[in-house]
């Protein structure tokens, strides 16, 4: 594996879920920079702490996810299922001053040398999910460098731009995967993993070698189940924790 000399920690999709944040920071171990593609709150019962928590990490970027422009009022509650409604409205009579702040302060989108940073798309930085090749493949257009990190999909996985034809690949966790031309990346979700894996998912970028890694890592998702019941919010939130759905 690369050196962890100079590397980036990726992180998206929180979904106001500590126990995940926190086995993940745990598992990464040292580093000097986060970059996290969005979507601190909604869903999870924790989104004060996770706010808080991202804001004290070391040279933090972190982009504004669809969950948090809607605690803004910069999206319409009625876009979002029926349990996603209640979590936000639960989420936003919760968030305190420095929370709503800091949310507010959130870029839509950041390019840092070769990668430019979104939650959902370059074309639609925000909202549109890069679900298949032919959205992804109409997306290289719409950044210029050699990668793109998205989230809000909650899976990971990579779509690569070879002689104009883009292919779908799944980076081998725990490996190294070298970027060789242009790619859109996703490291998966921190707090509500939707590829049938329950394990919070992060990654690290080596910006020197534009080499990425997948990771995967075990958390205790009972407790956040838990705090869901107890918080009221919906039990589908905390049962899909169970198996990644």
């Amino acid at each position: 594996m690369p050196s962890a000399h100079n590397r980036v920690l990726v992180i998206s999709d929180i979904h106001a879920n500590l126990t995940a944040l926190e086995t993940v920071l745990q598992a990464a171990g040292p580093v000097e920079t986060v970059w996290c593609l969005g979507d601190i709150v909604g869903y999870g019962p924790d989104p004060n702490e996770c706010v808080a928590r991202i804001r004290s990490l070391p040279n933090l970027t972190c982009m504004l996810g669809n969950h948090d422009a809607a605690i803004l009022g910069q999206i319409d509650f009625q876009a979002f299922n029926y349990d996603a409604r209640a979590a936000l409205r639960w989420t936003k009579s919760e968030l305190n001053v420095e929370s709503i702040e800091f949310l507010k302060s959130l870029p839509e989108r950041k390019e840092i040398g070769e990668v430019t940073l979104v939650h959902g798309s370059p074309r639609n930085p925000v909202w549109e999910y890069i679900l298949d090749i032919h959205t992804a493949s109409e997306n290289f257009e719409h950044f210029s460098g050699r990668v793109c990190l998205v989230g809000h999909t909650h899976m990971a996985g990579a779509y690569v731009l070879n002689d104009k034809t883009v292919t779908a690949e799944i980076p081998e966790p725990e490996t190294s995967y070298p970027i060789k031309v242009r790619t859109i990346l996703n490291p998966g979700s921190v707090g509500q993993p939707r590829d049938h894996n329950p394990r919070a998912a992060y990654a690290f970028y080596y910006p020197d070698t534009f080499v990425w890694e997948s990771h995967r890592v075990e958390y205790d998702i009972a407790s956040v189940q838990r705090r869901i019941k107890r918080a009221g919010l919906p039990f589908r939130h905390a049962a899909r924790l169970e198996e990644g759905w």
